[in-house]
Protein backbone atom coordinates (compact mmCIF):
# COMPACT_ATOMS: atom_id res chain seq x y z
CA UNK A 1 0.00 0.00 0.00
CA UNK A 2 1.29 3.73 -0.66
CA UNK A 3 2.21 5.86 1.75
CA UNK A 4 1.64 9.81 2.09
CA UNK A 5 5.28 11.84 0.76
CA UNK A 6 4.92 13.30 4.57
CA UNK A 7 5.03 9.33 6.22
CA UNK A 8 7.94 8.19 3.60
CA UNK A 9 9.83 11.14 4.27
CA UNK A 10 9.19 10.81 8.23
CA UNK A 11 10.64 7.14 7.57
CA UNK A 12 13.58 8.27 5.87
CA UNK A 13 15.08 9.96 9.31
CA UNK A 14 15.03 6.66 10.81
CA UNK A 15 17.44 5.46 8.29
CA UNK A 16 19.35 7.95 6.80
CA UNK A 17 18.23 8.80 4.03
CA UNK A 18 17.80 12.23 4.44
CA UNK A 19 21.55 12.79 4.48
CA UNK A 20 21.41 11.47 0.51
CA UNK A 21 18.97 13.76 -0.26
CA UNK A 22 21.34 16.01 0.91
CA UNK A 23 24.12 14.87 -1.33
CA UNK A 24 22.51 14.16 -4.75
CA UNK A 25 20.62 17.91 -4.47
CA UNK A 26 23.81 20.11 -3.13
CA UNK A 27 24.78 20.90 -7.11
CA UNK A 28 21.30 22.00 -7.84
CA UNK A 29 20.48 24.06 -5.04
CA UNK A 30 23.47 25.59 -4.83
CA UNK A 31 22.97 26.97 -8.57
CA UNK A 32 19.55 27.96 -7.32
CA UNK A 33 20.88 29.89 -4.26
CA UNK A 34 23.47 31.45 -5.97
CA UNK A 35 21.00 32.99 -8.74
CA UNK A 36 18.68 34.16 -5.91
CA UNK A 37 20.51 35.70 -3.87
CA UNK A 38 23.49 37.45 -6.00
CA UNK A 39 21.53 41.23 -5.90
CA UNK A 40 19.91 40.51 -2.20
CA UNK A 41 21.09 42.44 0.51
CA UNK A 42 19.55 41.47 4.01
CA UNK A 43 17.40 39.20 3.20
CA UNK A 44 14.65 36.90 4.85
CA UNK A 45 14.59 33.25 3.70
CA UNK A 46 12.13 30.05 4.04
CA UNK A 47 12.91 26.83 2.89
CA UNK A 48 9.51 25.09 2.13
CA UNK A 49 9.66 21.10 2.72
CA UNK A 50 13.25 22.13 4.33
CA UNK A 51 13.54 18.20 5.73
CA UNK A 52 16.50 18.00 7.82
CA UNK A 53 17.54 21.86 7.60
CA UNK A 54 20.56 21.28 5.35
CA UNK A 55 19.66 24.30 3.07
CA UNK A 56 18.22 26.43 5.70
CA UNK A 57 22.01 26.06 7.81
CA UNK A 58 23.37 26.68 3.92
CA UNK A 59 21.75 29.79 3.68
CA UNK A 60 21.26 31.25 6.88
CA UNK A 61 25.15 31.22 6.81
CA UNK A 62 25.55 33.94 3.64
CA UNK A 63 26.19 37.12 5.52
CA UNK A 64 23.77 38.99 4.12
CA UNK A 65 20.91 36.50 5.69
CA UNK A 66 19.00 38.37 8.10
CA UNK A 67 16.94 35.64 9.40
CA UNK A 68 15.91 31.87 8.30
CA UNK A 69 12.87 29.48 8.30
CA UNK A 70 12.46 25.84 7.57
CA UNK A 71 9.14 24.23 7.17
CA UNK A 72 8.10 20.40 6.59
CA UNK A 73 5.26 18.18 7.44
CA UNK A 74 7.18 15.34 8.57
CA UNK A 75 7.84 15.89 12.35
CA UNK A 76 10.82 13.50 12.07
CA UNK A 77 12.73 15.73 9.75
CA UNK A 78 11.89 19.11 12.18
CA UNK A 79 13.24 17.54 15.50
CA UNK A 80 16.22 16.29 13.14
CA UNK A 81 17.25 19.81 12.22
CA UNK A 82 16.08 21.10 15.82
CA UNK A 83 18.61 18.85 16.91
CA UNK A 84 21.34 20.03 14.57
CA UNK A 85 20.90 23.36 14.26
CA UNK A 86 19.96 25.76 17.27
CA UNK A 87 19.87 28.76 16.22
CA UNK A 88 17.37 29.07 13.14
CA UNK A 89 13.94 28.52 12.52
CA UNK A 90 12.20 25.34 12.32
CA UNK A 91 8.31 24.12 11.93
CA UNK A 92 5.92 21.86 11.51
CA UNK A 93 3.16 22.43 9.66
CA UNK A 94 1.05 22.22 6.34
CA UNK A 95 2.43 24.24 3.72
CA UNK A 96 -0.60 24.60 2.14
CA UNK A 97 -2.24 26.51 5.28
CA UNK A 98 0.82 27.74 7.54
CA UNK A 99 1.36 31.68 7.13
CA UNK A 100 4.85 33.34 8.65
CA UNK A 101 4.13 36.54 10.91
CA UNK A 102 6.06 38.23 8.13
CA UNK A 103 6.48 38.14 4.83
CA UNK A 104 9.70 37.12 3.34
CA UNK A 105 11.92 38.34 0.59
CA UNK A 106 13.04 34.73 -0.89
CA UNK A 107 11.52 31.29 -0.74
CA UNK A 108 13.13 28.12 -1.96
CA UNK A 109 11.93 24.53 -2.24
CA UNK A 110 13.61 21.74 -3.50
CA UNK A 111 12.41 17.92 -4.83
CA UNK A 112 8.61 19.46 -2.35
CA UNK A 113 5.76 20.74 -5.43
CA UNK A 114 5.58 17.54 -6.98
CA UNK A 115 4.24 16.20 -3.83
CA UNK A 116 0.90 17.65 -3.99
CA UNK A 117 -2.33 16.92 -6.02
CA UNK A 118 -2.79 20.57 -6.99
CA UNK A 119 0.50 22.10 -6.58
CA UNK A 120 -0.80 25.19 -8.18
CA UNK A 121 -2.32 25.77 -5.17
CA UNK A 122 0.92 26.16 -2.89
CA UNK A 123 2.06 28.41 -5.35
CA UNK A 124 -0.49 30.85 -5.32
CA UNK A 125 -0.29 30.31 -1.13
CA UNK A 126 2.82 31.46 -1.23
CA UNK A 127 2.58 34.12 -3.71
CA UNK A 128 -0.50 35.65 -1.68
CA UNK A 129 0.73 34.80 1.60
CA UNK A 130 4.72 34.48 2.59
CA UNK A 131 6.80 36.96 0.29
CA UNK A 132 6.75 40.30 0.05
CA UNK A 133 6.38 42.51 -3.17
CA UNK A 134 9.09 42.18 -5.53
CA UNK A 135 10.28 39.08 -3.52
CA UNK A 136 11.27 35.61 -5.18
CA UNK A 137 10.37 32.45 -5.16
CA UNK A 138 12.68 29.66 -6.55
CA UNK A 139 11.61 25.93 -7.20
CA UNK A 140 13.48 22.78 -8.24
CA UNK A 141 11.78 19.66 -9.50
CA UNK A 142 13.73 16.17 -10.84
CA UNK A 143 9.99 14.58 -11.38
CA UNK A 144 8.42 16.40 -14.32
CA UNK A 145 7.03 15.04 -18.08
CA UNK A 146 10.21 15.70 -20.25
CA UNK A 147 12.71 13.80 -17.20
CA UNK A 148 11.93 10.47 -18.27
CA UNK A 149 14.21 8.54 -15.65
CA UNK A 150 11.96 9.83 -12.97
CA UNK A 151 8.61 8.33 -14.60
CA UNK A 152 8.90 5.33 -12.59
CA UNK A 153 9.64 6.94 -8.65
CA UNK A 154 5.75 6.82 -7.80
CA UNK A 155 6.37 2.91 -8.03
CA UNK A 156 9.58 2.75 -6.86
CA UNK A 157 9.32 5.13 -3.74
CA UNK A 158 5.36 3.47 -2.74
CA UNK A 159 4.29 7.13 -2.60
CA UNK A 160 0.62 8.12 -3.65
CA UNK A 161 0.54 11.55 -4.81
CA UNK A 162 3.59 12.50 -7.12
CA UNK A 163 2.05 15.22 -9.62
CA UNK A 164 4.02 15.15 -13.49
CA UNK A 165 3.85 18.06 -15.27
CA UNK A 166 5.74 19.59 -18.39
CA UNK A 167 8.31 22.57 -17.63
CA UNK A 168 5.82 24.57 -19.58
CA UNK A 169 3.44 23.50 -16.96
CA UNK A 170 5.38 24.22 -14.23
CA UNK A 171 5.64 28.18 -15.25
CA UNK A 172 2.02 28.40 -16.50
CA UNK A 173 1.57 27.78 -12.58
CA UNK A 174 3.66 30.81 -11.70
CA UNK A 175 2.08 32.94 -14.43
CA UNK A 176 -1.33 32.71 -13.46
CA UNK A 177 -0.79 33.54 -9.55
CA UNK A 178 0.94 36.43 -11.09
CA UNK A 179 4.52 35.66 -10.84
CA UNK A 180 6.86 38.36 -13.03
CA UNK A 181 9.97 37.78 -14.86
CA UNK A 182 9.47 33.89 -14.85
CA UNK A 183 12.26 31.54 -16.38
CA UNK A 184 13.30 28.13 -16.21
CA UNK A 185 16.56 26.12 -16.40
CA UNK A 186 18.00 22.36 -16.08
CA UNK A 187 20.68 22.21 -13.21
CA UNK A 188 23.47 18.74 -13.54
CA UNK A 189 21.69 17.20 -16.88
CA UNK A 190 23.58 14.22 -17.87
CA UNK A 191 23.08 11.32 -19.90
CA UNK A 192 19.30 9.96 -19.79
CA UNK A 193 18.82 12.18 -17.09
CA UNK A 194 17.52 15.43 -17.72
CA UNK A 195 18.73 17.75 -14.48
CA UNK A 196 17.21 19.43 -12.34
CA UNK A 197 14.00 21.43 -13.84
CA UNK A 198 14.34 25.11 -11.95
CA UNK A 199 11.51 27.77 -12.34
CA UNK A 200 11.25 30.88 -10.33
CA UNK A 201 9.75 34.48 -10.67
CA UNK A 202 9.27 37.72 -8.92
CA UNK A 203 5.87 39.08 -6.84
Amino acid sequence: MKKTPIEVFGEWVSMGKDEGMEKNHEESVENMVSFATKDLTNFSFIDAGCGNGWVVRSVASLPNCIQATGIDGALKMIQKAKKLDLKNNYICNDLLFWKPKNKVDLVHSMEVFYYLKEPQKLIQHVFSNWLKEGARLIIGLDFYSENISSHSWPEECGISIMSLFSESEWKTFFLKVGFKKVSSWHSGTKKNWAGTLIITGIK
